[in-house]
Order: structure tokens, then C-alpha cells, then sequence
């Protein structure tokens, strides 16, 4: 009889399931064998049974017999629970193969996940670049529409019509323009405000942020703005690491910074900038600093930029009153304030003292500069473009040919029958007009003076089309065109000025229909200022 073989007890725990499995198998092989084994012993008894003939012999092989059923009933027992036990295993299999594939699945999902979120972050990247793009190529789109203007302009090309809308104000760019400090012949650079109030024993910028200063303006005329900003950033962190936040040079820093914003456009951020920088320069150097003067007229910058115009009047009043109590009443720097202070209440319609602060600041550049610094046409083209507005052509005119007999005189020496400033001749081609004895002679002949005005600022430039758009209005067409082909030789010769507004519009605001017919095409202007941001 066979004998059936079972692990030791002690090592059913170590077993691993492979290894259960294993013995499950051998263990149900040997349970066939006994069952087999069993059955041909109960097979060979039933036949005993029927060979017997005596009824205890016939008793004993019947008990032997049901023993051997109980057996054989406990071994089927045994197979079948051996049976469930690997189709246990079977389906445990199966679960533990289901289990890998969906850690597969996961795996792969988070793979996935990861691509989906580089491929965003890649597109928003995209995006924003595709953003600046766009806003890049809208500036180069205007400035092409605006050097086709001129284009057509110089062409002598029938102008269009004109452009319907209000242009009671001064553009902000006019009535802001980035400028140098501009230093005349008679005023050395010394008596700049920064080193003025440094004589006096007060703060002086730094050489290093004065040339942090001129790189980051370079930067930011080029559009690159990429660098501009992080490079102010940077310069700002260190400064605030080995000075502190409340310093002076803090100060200047937050200057630059911000200026770098308001030409992005980013307002908000340059005034937060700039009442940062006037908080600490009047809490370390005083109120009534030169240093203080400069951030509150870069704060009415931005104001009067976003037109603003009521809430930057009293910041340039205030830059007015330091510089008049720090420099002098009769210094450049308080006549290029009360310049932007004329700016602010002409767009405001305050003629009275717009008239009030040209003529002063007019009265500062002609004393301290002479009357042939750049700055004294400028004003007088600001206090002409006031008069223009006010209706008041005769006083204009007059500025007009002053702003052209002085270029004229600075050139030729002086005004006789061979050297007559253009406006002259461009009466006498009026006159001659009218009469049968019409003056064809070219410009060439009449001085040169097309070329004189090379040597002169744009401002000159800007002056022969306004006075030939007066001319226009008062039906002087011969000597308006004079004017008109004087300015379209001299920017030919390298003179465009940077700045530009249109006369006739501020001609036709009081004119109606039938001036407006009478003026022809469109005359722009520069309204030059002496506005500039300081740091």
C-alpha cells in the first residue's frame, strides 16, 4: 500500500506560494494513486464477498469494505480541496497579472501626464513670446505708417484727408519727450542740480549708477527691455543688500527702474516705483533736495502720460517751488520746469498761465543760455502752439519769424537785400504771385537758406511748416509753399524732427468747414518741449 508523504510542519510557513503549489500537485498525485489504490482493494473484497459462503466471514469483509469507502470518501474529499486550492492559485494569478498591467497603465498615465504638462509649459512660452512679437510689430507698423506719411509728405504727394477726432491736447509724447540733459554753451556742466545740491554738501548720484543709468536707457531705446529690467533688478537687490532699503542710492535705483516701466507701458508699477523713491529721498535728504525736485517731475511725467493732468500739476508746482529755493529763480533747470508745468496747464486749457510760464522760462533761457541756445526756439514754438490754440495766429506768426530771423542771423551774420531770412522771400514770392511778374527763381538762389537749417535744431524745421500752415490759412499759398519745400530740402538734408502734431488741426477748431477747405492738406508740427526724466 502506498504511503503518502506531507511536509514537516514546521516549514509550511517558509513555503513560498510556487513552492505550495508544488506540493499541492504531488499531493493530489498521490492521493489518485491511493484512491486508485483503494478502489482495486474494494473491488477485490466485493468479489471475496460474493465467493464467501459463512456469514461472519462475509461480516468481517463488509466492515473492511466500508472502511475502505470512508477512505476512499476522505481521499476524494482531499482531491477536491486540493482542486480549489489551485484554482485559488489560478485565479490569484490571474488577479496579480491584472494588478502589473494596471501598474503598467499608471506608469504609463503619469508619463503622459508629465509630456501633457511640458508640452503647456511650452506653449504658454510660445505664447508670451508670439505676445511680444505682436506688440513689437504693432510699434514697427506704426512707426512705418508714420515714416510713410512722411514719405508722401517729401514727395510733395496731394495730402489725404484730414484724420476727424479731437486734438485739443498736446499727444502725451509731445508733451513728454525722453530728452538729455541739455547743457548750453554759457552753462558748463557743473551746474547741473544733482552736483549743485552736492556742493552744497547735500547727496551727489554716483558715478556707477550715473553710467547704470545710461546703459539701461540704451537698452530700453533699443526695445530691450529683456535686459533692461532684470539688470535694474539686480542692481536694486544689491544696493538694498549693502545699504539698506532706506538710502539714497535705493532711491536713484527705483528711479531708473521705473522709468524703464512707464516706457512699457506699465504704469502702476513705475508710480509705486517712483512715491517709493520720493518717500525715502525726502526721509534722507530732506524735502527741499534738488533729488526730491527730480523724482516729483518723473511722477507728473507719468501723470500727465496717462492724463492725469490735475493730479501732476501740483507734483511739478512743488519740483518748481525746490528748484526756484535750491538753484535760483533765474537757473536752466527751474525754466525746463516751468516748461512742463506750461505743458500741463495748456492741456488743462489754463492760457493765462501757460503765457505766464513760457514767457518766464523764455525771459531764464535767453539771459543765462543766449538766444541762440536750442532751447529758447523751442519755448517760443511751445508759446506759439499756446497762441494757435487760443486763436491768437498774429501772435504765433510773430514767434514764427523770430525762431526763423534768428536762425537766419546765426548763419549769415546778419539780415541785408542778399541775406534774407526765408519767410522774407516767402513774402515776396506772395507778392510777386499776385502780380504778372511771377518769381520762378529756385530755392537755391535765395541764400541757401534750405541748407542753413541743418545747423539748427529740428525746431527750425517744425517752425517753416507751421508758419507756411498760417500762411495757408490767411490764402498765402505761394508762401506756403515756399515754406513747405524749404522744410521738405532741409529734412532731406538729414533734419526730421522727433515729435509731430498738426497746426491745421488747431486752426480748424475755430474755423469751420470753409477754413478748413482753404488750409489744403495736412501740416504737422513738432511741440517740442523741454520736458526730461531724471534720475
Amino acid at each position: 500500500m502506498s504511503t503518502m508523504v506531507y511536509p514537516r510542519e514546521e516549514k509550511l510557513d517558509k513555503l513560498s506560494q510556487e513552492e505550495i503549489i508544488s506540493n499541492t500537485k504531488l499531493v493530489m498525485q498521490g492521493l489518485e494513486a491511493l484512491k486508485n489504490e483503494h478502489n482495486s482493494i474494494l473491488h477485490s473484497l466485493l468479489e471475496t464477498i460474493k465467493c464467501l459462503k459463512k456469514d461472519e466471514e462475509a461480516n468481517l469483509v463488509h466492515e473492511k469494505s466500508n472502511l475502505l469507502r470512508k477512505s476512499v470518501e476522505m481521499i476524494e474529499l482531499g482531491l477536491g480541496e486540493a482542486q480549489v486550492m489551485m484554482a485559488l492559485s489560478n485565479h490569484l494569478n490571474a488577479v496579480e497579472s491584472e494588478k502589473q498591467k494596471l501598474r503598467a497603465q499608471v506608469r504609463r498615465l503619469c508619463q503622459e501626464n508629465q509630456w501633457l504638462r511640458d508640452e503647456l509649459a511650452n506653449t504658454q512660452q510660445k505664447l508670451q513670446r508670439s505676445e511680444q512679437t505682436v506688440a513689437q510689430l504693432e510699434e514697427e507698423k506704426k512707426h512705418l505708417e508714420f515714416m510713410n506719411q512722411l514719405k508722401k509728405y517729401d514727395e510733395d504727394v496731394s495730402p489725404s484727408e484730414e484724420k476727424e477726432g479731437d486734438s485739443t491736447k498736446d499727444s502725451l509724447d509731445d508733451l513728454f519727450p525722453n530728452e538729455e540733459e541739455d547743457h548750453g554753451p554759457g552753462l558748463p556742466h557743473q551746474h547741473s542740480s544733482a552736483v549743485a545740491a552736492a556742493q552744497q554738501g547735500g547727496y551727489e548720484i554716483p558715478a556707477r549708477l550715473r553710467t547704470l543709468h545710461n546703459l539701461v536707457i540704451q537698452y530700453a531705446s533699443q526695445g530691450r527691455y529683456e535686459v533692461a529690467v532684470p539688470l535694474c533688478k539686480q542692481a536694486l537687490e544689491d544696493l538694498e543688500k549693502t545699504s539698506g532699503h532706506d538710502h539714497p542710492d535705493v532711491a536713484t535705483m527705483l528711479n531708473i527702474l521705473a522709468l524703464v516701466y512707464r516706457d512699457q507701458n506699465k504704469y502702476k508699477e513705475a508710480a509705486h516705483l517712483l512715491n517709493d523713491a520720493l518717500s525715502i529721498r525726502e526721509k534722507t535728504l530732506g524735502k527741499d533736495h534738488p533729488a526730491v525736485a527730480a523724482t516729483l517731475n518723473n511722477l507728473a511725467v507719468l501723470y500727465g502720460k496717462r492724463g492725469k493732468y490735475k493730479e501732476a500739476e501740483p507734483l511739478c508746482k512743488r519740483a518748481l517751488e525746490i528748484r526756484e529755493k535750491v538753484l535760483g529763480k533765474d537757473h536752466p533747470d527751474v525754466a525746463k520746469q516751468l516748461n512742463n508745468l506750461a505743458l500741463l496747464c495748456q492741456n488743462q486749457g489754463k492760457y493765462d498761465e501757460v503765457e505766464y510760464y513760457y514767457c518766464r522760462a523764455l525771459e531764464i533761457y535767453e539771459s543765462c543760455l543766449g538766444p541762440d541756445d536750442p532751447n529758447v526756439a523751442k519755448t517760443k514754438n511751445n508759446l506759439a502752439s499756446c497762441y494757435l490754440k487760443q486763436g491768437k495766429y498774429k501772435d504765433a506768426e510773430v514767434l514764427y519769424k523770430e525762431i526763423l530771423t534768428r536762425a537766419h542771423v546765426k548763419e549769415f551774420g546778419s539780415v541785408d537785400d542778399e541775406h534774407k531770412p526765408i519767410w522774407m522771400h516767402a513774402e515776396e514770392r506772395e507778392e510777386m504771385s499776385k502780380s504778372k511778374h511771377r518769381d520762378s527763381a529756385p530755392y537755391a538762389e535765395y541764400g541757401g537758406w534750405y541748407k542753413a537749417c541743418k545747423v539748427s535744431s529740428p525746431t527750425v524745421n517744425t517752425t517753416l511748416r507751421n508758419l507756411g500752415a498760417l500762411y495757408r490759412r490767411q490764402g498765402k499759398l505761394e508762401a506756403a509753399e515756399t515754406l513747405e519745400e524749404c522744410a521738405v530740402r532741409s529734412r532731406r538734408q538729414g533734419i526730421d524732427p522727433i515729435n509731430q502734431t498738426k497746426v491745421v488741426e488747431i486752426l480748424k477748431e475755430g474755423d469751420g468747414t470753409e477754413r478748413r477747405r482753404s488750409l489744403g492738406g495736412s501740416v504737422k508740427y513738432e511741440n517740442a518741449t523741454d520736458g526730461s526724466e531724471e534720475a
